[in-house]
């Protein structure tokens, strides 16, 4: 099932190859008037769609495939016969995983689909940042006047990477892949993750170090921490104040991870020179979000996984595990490891 982010025309070319399965299309179509209500519903979040046209579409399929569409226990009740959920996503945050585990069905993720994209769009940041395009951009946009002689970008110095130290919040999929490419640029790059090994991180030619080392030595520090219960707020006030004068903060992880009022001071006192940011507080139509205040900000809408490569990666991995699950292999990315079930053909 795919959606309004994610069609079946998107991920459908992942499914042609399982030849030995009877495969059906269908997209849900967004509604925003729809509000949940019961238990189960209320324990989704990010979804597009509603129940009932999940409802709809389901008639004795054994395995089903969503990105946003929204996965309840009434669905789930209604299709005795399904046997796995293949969410193609990192997490499977529109699904009621409980009430899969309670039905005995596992349910999958793609973790990493977009790791290749959003390491990518990190360096883009990086570059805007220490260019002052954001700055720039607005001057041409306002009339400024352009290409007047070879000396007006006088007004607008920036600096070169490979003068720069990056420091990596997070060294898993995403984070590793920006160290790469940030070595390209030859930059010297710290990471900190207490969930890899340091050993690694070296191998990886970065070098580890605590959170706060990590600030305090940093010209550019770029969040790639999954967003947990213990880290919201990690870039507090007190952090934030540890960060090198005059240096940068990129956030395309999870807009929890920073407190925006405290960068927002930040911002404005000049201790931190800008920021990009993937992910912020909303902003409602027709408002001006108020860190675009400051000049060397870059605000983007939530586009560090949409490219057509990561909605691929999604089918591709979620085609993948239908295949090992069918073959009574072990699935690769379960996200409720209590209903293991392998051995059995849907």
């Amino acid at each position: 099932m795919g959606d309004s982010y994610c069609s079946s025309a998107a991920l459908s070319p992942s499914f042609h190859a399982l030849t030995a399965h009877e495969v059906t299309f269908r997209d849900v179509l967004d509604a925003p008037e729809w509000r949940p209500t019961t238990a189960s519903e209320l324990r989704i979040r990010e979804f597009l769609g509603t129940p009932d046209q999940v409802l709809a579409a389901l008639d004795g399929h054994d395995v089903l495939v969503v990105q946003g569409a929204p996965v309840t226990d009434r669905v789930l009740a209604a299709n005795p016969q399904l046997r796995l959920i293949c969410v193609a996503r990192g997490g499977p945050v529109n699904v009621d995983v409980a009430a899969a585990s309670a039905a005995g069905i596992p349910v999958v993720t793609t973790p990493g689909k977009n790791a290749t994209a959003v390491a990518e769009l990190t360096i883009a940041c990086m570059v805007m940042l220490a260019r002052h395009i954001p700055v720039v951009l607005r001057h041409a946009d306002a009339g400024g006047e352009l290409f007047i002689d070879n000396y007006e970008g006088a007004h607008w110095f920036g600096r070169d990477l490979a003068a720069m130290t990056l420091g990596l919040v997070g060294f898993g999929a995403i984070g590793s892949r920006v160290a790469r490419r940030a070595a390209a640029f030859e930059m010297r790059v710290l990471a900190t993750d207490p969930f890899v090994d340091p050993a690694t991180i070296r191998a990886a030619g970065c070098e580890p170090v605590s959170l706060d080392d990590l600030l305090e030595r940093s010209d550019v520090v770029s969040l790639h921490a999954r967003a947990t219960a213990d880290n919201k707020g990690l870039l507090d006030r007190s952090r934030l104040a540890r960060m090198r004068p005059g240096s940068w903060l990129i956030n395309t992880a999870r807009d929890t991870l920073v407190d925006e009022v405290a960068l927002d001071d930040a911002l404005r006192s000049g201790h931190l020179a800008g920021a990009a940011l993937d992910v912020a507080s909303p902003s409602p139509a027709g408002t001006r979000h108020r860190l675009l205040d400051h000049p060397d900000v870059v605000l983007l809408p939530h586009i560090g996984g949409a490219t057509m490569e990561t909605l691929a990666n999604g089918g591709r991995m979620a085609a993948e595990e239908i295949e090992r699950f069918a073959n009574g292999e072990p699935l690769r990315n379960l996200a409720n490891r209590d209903v293991l079930r392998v051995g059995t053909t849907p």
